[in-house]
């Protein structure tokens, strides 16, 4: 059985046998669900049932530290493409492996084993992946970051894991009127050719549950730092383009990836405010903030 996908206007599918007991638990994905398209989709992903092995020849290309509790990804080159090892924390070995062509078009996905927990970890994994490296060249950022919309805007807070985004997010929720939370950890911004830096919600959002078919231009983006005092003040552009770069996903090591995030975050942050907002967790912090970019 394959199920087709729409995310910020990029088609996608997976592939899964008819009676796999997944399905019924990939409800995630449900508001992003579309009938087959005319067109073939910008991915395909396709669940193994077979034994993964690993190339003879491949080299390793991106194995970044992780703290206690985040993802690890190691990425391999091998002959025809590449190859993802996947892990939920370092101290839990490798289980999920996918394999890929050259352009990201065409992935497949094993499982070492048949725990549940991991394998959704493999295909949520496997697809956000794809979907990052796929649509990098396209004028798509992939951003680790919690974002919400208030006046018809998405405002979208990044910050280092666990210096309090989705805590941030949760204040505007309390105590800002008209506050929609519209992901909590990985949103999709598009920068169309016209100008347009349009904000989308994903079937992804880190550990709360926020799957969200819906769009807003993009009012800002802020940087959460800890401080004893709430202070926002605007980023120049250098400080900008930083903010968005540690924040966007995507192997930026390939030069056909690395080309299209540059014109990606150029364009975006000429065109949308981003800000520092020095705070403490509290309700001061969101009046702050909020009046400073609802103004």
């Amino acid at each position: 059985m394959t199920k087709y996908f729409k995310v910020a206007e990029h088609v996608f599918s997976l592939e899964m046998p008819d009676s796999c007991s997944l399905w019924p638990r990939l409800t995630q994905y449900d508001p992003f669900l579309i009938d087959e398209p005319a067109d073939a989709p910008l991915f395909h992903l396709r669940l193994d049932t077979g034994e993964y092995s690993a190339a003879e020849k491949r080299e390793i290309v991106y194995d970044a530290p992780t703290e206690d509790g985040e993802t690890v990804i190691r990425l391999y080159k091998e002959e025809g493409g590449w190859s993802f090892d996947m892990s939920p924390d370092k101290s839990i070995p490798f289980h999920c492996h996918m394999r890929s062509n050259e352009d990201f078009s065409d992935g497949v996905l094993y499982l070492d084993n048949r725990r549940v927990s991991e394998a959704l970890f493999g295909i949520n994994n496997s697809l956000m992946l794809l979907f990052a490296f796929r649509t990098a060249p396209l004028g798509t950022l992939e951003l680790h970051a919690s974002m919400v919309s208030n006046a018809g805007k998405a405002f979208l807070f990044m910050a280092k894991s666990g210096t309090g985004k989705s805590t941030h997010s949760s204040l505007w929720l309390k105590y800002i009127p008209g506050t929609e939370l519209m992901n909590d950890d990985n949103p999709v911004v598009r920068v169309w050719p016209d100008g347009r830096v349009i904000a989308y919600g994903t079937p992804w959002s880190g550990k709360t549950p926020c799957y969200k078919n819906i769009e807003a231009p993009v009012g800002a983006f802020v940087r959460i730092t800890r401080s004893p005092e709430n202070r926002i003040s605007r980023l120049n552009l250098l400080q900008s383009y930083a903010l968005l770069y540690s924040s966007c996903s995507g192997f930026k090591a390939d030069k056909a990836m690395a080309d299209g995030l540059h014109a990606s975050l150029e364009q975006a942050v000429t065109s949308t405010p981003c800000y520092e907002l020095e705070c403490r967790p509290d309700e001061e912090a969101a009046r702050v903030c909020s009046a400073e970019l609802l103004k």
